[in-house]
């Protein structure tokens, strides 16, 4: 969904409300460089793990009622999503205790993040800013977008669809306004993934 190749393995990297995925284990299993942060890594994993089995049953339950909205082809049914999500969430529940004591996991969140301007060659951040537009507003939106710019060199974000309706946020055309009148520049890039229909690209920032 990044259009993640081997130039960007050579990267300080970010991940921007990440989660209980398997990203960060996976990446820094074969040597590349990655923090990830977000609230729920404030919690141990016992806690995490507690939390996950609450809450899968009620998130599968609402893709099987929606699952119109989705693109059944790399994964072809809801059985399978939900295994392929469990796997990623076991991954990253084995690598949670040790990466957060080395640092690569980290409590913090949107707007205001704990790291130094330019930080990181390349912030990303997924199923977050844009996705949830009816819960997040659009000042928490452009602030967010600013903080990722401040902290990275490039920021991508994916999916730019809110939830529910697969029709591109109401949020984005302004806040791309407000980062290019601060120096910004926007771009849009096709990505091979597709699981939420429409969600075929991501936005790309920098400033120019």
């Amino acid at each position: 969904m990044f259009c993640l190749s081997e130039l960007d393995f050579s990267k300080q990297i970010l991940g921007c409300g990440d989660g209980p995925a398997c990203f960060n284990a996976e990446w820094s299993r074969i040597g590349g460089s990655v923090i990830s942060v977000d609230p729920i890594y404030e919690f141990n994993v016992a806690e995490i793990r507690s939390r996950i089995d609450e809450v899968y049953p009620q998130i599968i339950d609402q893709v099987s009622k929606n699952k119109n909205d989705f693109v059944w082809k790399n994964i072809v049914n809801v059985d399978e999503l939900g295994k392929v999500r469990m796997d990623a969430m076991t991954i990253f529940l084995n690598d949670y205790e040790e990466g957060r004591k080395s640092g690569r996991y980290i409590a913090a969140s949107l707007p205001r993040l704990p790291f130094e301007d330019n930080a990181f060659d390349l912030a990303l951040c997924s199923h977050y800013l844009f996705l949830y537009s009816e819960h997040v507003s659009q000042e928490q939106h452009l602030l967010s977008m600013k903080e990722l710019c401040r902290v990275a060199s490039e920021v991508r974000v994916y999916p730019l669809l809110s939830m529910g309706n697969n029709i591109k946020s109401s949020h984005l055309e302004p806040v791309i306004s407000a980062l290019k009148d601060i120096g910004i520049s926007i771009s849009f890039v096709p990505v091979d993934y597709e699981f939420q229909k429409g969600a075929t690209e991501m936005l790309v920032a920098k400033y120019a």
